[in-house]
């Protein structure tokens, strides 16, 4: 098995995944937002609560908060971000309709406003590969089979499409590919269909088990799908996908559960909170080896929470800590390699 340099050196000089503690709250309590990172940031980026929100926090590296000078243009929820060159870029959603907007942040927190999706959509996916970040599928009214990739320029590639159609996905990318698993379309999906970095299509191995509201993102050389709902149940399944697009099958979640959130950091892959019969406060980790440890939980469990990475700190941010969305929280809890 291959690993990466510094999934390698984080292994070799011992390093381990720590609870730090809770940063600054949001400066608007949410849930359904969405997160990434650029430069010497982590943003949280929209959400809902009450009404479709447009804030923009962002956590630099020392963990102090800040806002963007110009927040987003619309409250927007259901919203899906990711990063390319010197960009994060927050696409789609949904305000008072399916929104196609495009907005994106450089590594100064200054904001553009790039071409937008060719099909207005919400509850898509999205990750990045090579020079270019991909939104995948999402829902109009009716499943999604539409791709936009913008490159690291912020210009918007020709269309593409997804083979089948789905909503409530997820996206990770891993070597030189990204891949969009899972999702609904009237049922749930185990299909994964991978880009790689010249935006050719393949479909690797289905998931082991069809699953939608799930969560991704990589560790080393894998790519994780972690949890879910199927057709009858919430599920604790994890599917792992290599460099070569091999899938293997890890240890599962400690508890099952939906609507969870997943970020990466060094020699980690982090899996946090999320709903099943109740709303769940468990943090599952897996090392770049898939080995699962389960660190220190959640300060407030909640769901329709979002994460991202920054620097060597894994932030847990919003989320919705009753069901129905209730109960929003401004909480940011950070998981730190040490």
């Amino acid at each position: 098995m291959r690993m990466s340099r510094k999934s390698l050196f984080y292994l070799r000089r011992g390093k381990g995944l720590n609870y730090f503690g809770t940063a600054t709250a949001l400066a608007s309590a949410r849930y359904q937002l969405a997160a990434a990172s650029v430069g010497d940031y982590a943003l949280a980026i929209g959400g809902y609560s009450t009404v479709a929100r447009n804030v923009v926090d962002a956590y630099d590296t020392s963990l102090q908060r800040s806002a963007p000078v110009v927040a987003l243009s619309a409250g927007n929820t259901e919203l899906v971000a990711a990063g390319v060159g010197d960009y994060a870029l927050a696409m789609g959603g949904y305000g008072n309709k399916p929104l196609g907007t495009v907005e994106a942040y450089n590594s100064s927190l200054q904001k553009s406003s790039p071409s937008a999706l060719t099909v207005a959509r919400f509850q898509l996916a999205a990750a990045s590969v090579g020079n270019y970040a991909l939104a995948m599928g999402g829902y109009t009214g009716s499943a999604s089979t539409e791709v936009n990739a913008y490159n690291a320029s912020l210009q918007r590639q020709g269309n593409m499409a997804l083979n089948v159609a789905r909503y409530r996905l997820a996206a990770a990318s891993v070597g030189n590919y990204v891949l969009a698993m899972g999702g609904y379309t009237g049922s749930a999906s185990n299909v994964v269909e991978a880009y790689n970095t010249s935006l050719q299509r393949s479909t690797p191995t289905a998931l082991s088990v069809a699953r939608y509201s799930l969560t991704a993102t990589s560790v080393g050389d894998y790519a994780l799908a972690m949890g879910g709902m199927t057709a009858s149940s919430v599920s604790n399944v994890v599917d792992a996908y290599n460099i070569s697009l091999q899938r293997s099958t890890p240890t599962a979640l400690s508890v099952a559960r939906r609507e969870l959130a997943a970020a990466g950091i060094a020699g980690y892959a982090l899996a946090m909170g999320g709903m099943a019969s109740s709303v769940s406060n468990v943090v599952d980790a897996y090392n770049a080896s898939l080995q699962r440890s389960t660190p220190t939980v959640l300060s407030a469990a909640r769901y329709s929470l979002a994460a991202a990475g920054v620097g060597d700190y894994a932030l847990a941010m919003g989320g919705a800590m009753s069901s129905g969305g209730g109960d929003v929280s401004a909480v940011v809890d950070v998981y730190q390699v040490i």
